[in-house]
Order: C-alpha cells, then structure tokens, then sequence
C-alpha cells in the first residue's frame, strides 16, 4: 500500500512529496470500515518544510488534507550553504534519526523516508542514520524534529546577546 512519488504544485512552486498511505480499518458493529491515512512532505527547498497526515474514505481526498495541514505547519530551518549546520538526533517515539553535516559533493545519504524530508527542505549534502524503529511515520517526525533543532552560530550568538568571535573563542 505504501507509496512514494513526487509531483510540483503550481501555484506556488512548492515540492510536495507523499511519503506513505496507509489503509486503516476500524472495527464497528457493523464490520469493518476502511479508511485511508496519507502522510505528506512540502517544502520549498530554500529551508522551509511542513509536515501534514490527513484521513479520509478515499486515497485522493486524505492525499489533499494532507498537503493542506502541511502547508499550515510550515517551519524555516536553518542550513549552511547545502549542508546542515551541526549534527542534531530527531527523536519521535522510538525512532531516532542521527542528521550530520557532510563535506559538498557528498550528496543526501539517507534513507527513504528522511531523504524525501531532506530534499524538500533543499539540502544537499549531509549524512543521515535512522536509529531505533524505522517506521516511516515515525522517522519524518524524527527527522523534522531534528531539524527544527539546527541553529547557526549567528542565531545563537544573537539569543547569548553575544558576538560570533566571542562564540568561536
């Protein structure tokens, strides 16, 4: 059941890649209902990315709620260059997702899930372990939580009320 493919928004040029969709039965008097869950990635591959699941009787329609919550949970995470700036651990319940920065020219070393995460946000270069379960659900979320975690020396210089020299030593 589970999928990937890639497809280009056009109004406004957003990446929007679906990671899986999964068919989830929920026992009732009556028998069985079947429904659809569709996890999505959108970014813009200039360091913005959201993440969205959305639910629904048909694959198309979870497909849009999906893209819909994705586009409403977009974040801004820092990058250096192609790369990230420092080696972060995502975690998400049992999943750990190990993100380090690579040299350029070294390319997304990643896993499935986590790569379709990285390319959205538009990193080039960096090298990635996912630890612990390697449910795909779960390992997006790592990754994204891993993510949000980066921080230039910039931006921590300015949340010390330091300057970068001082931060370096």
């Amino acid at each position: 059941m589970a999928r990937r493919e890639k497809f280009q928004n056009q109004e406004n040029d957003l990446l929007n890649k679906l990671i899986c969709v999964n068919r989830v039965t929920k026992v009732v008097k009556g028998g069985r209902t079947m429904r659809f869950a569709a996890l999505i990635v959108v970014g813009d591959g200039q360091g913005t990315i959201g993440l969205g699941m959305g639910k629904a009787g048909e694959v198309p329609e979870a497909i849009r709620k999906a893209t819909a919550e994705a586009k409403r949970n977009m974040v801004k995470i820092s990058t250096i260059n192609t790369t990230v700036p420092h080696d972060a651990i995502g975690q998400f319940g049992s999943s750990k997702v190990y993100i380090m920065p690579a040299s350029e020219g070294t390319g997304v070393i990643a896993g499935g899930p986590v790569r379709a995460v990285l390319e959205c946000a538009g990193i080039k270069d960096v090298r990635t372990k996912a630890l612990g379960s390697n449910n795909k659900i779960n390992c997006v979320k790592a990754t994204f939580e891993g993510l949000k975690q980066m921080k230039t020396i910039e931006q921590i210089a300015a949340l010390r009320g330091k300057t970068v020299e001082e931060i370096r030593g």
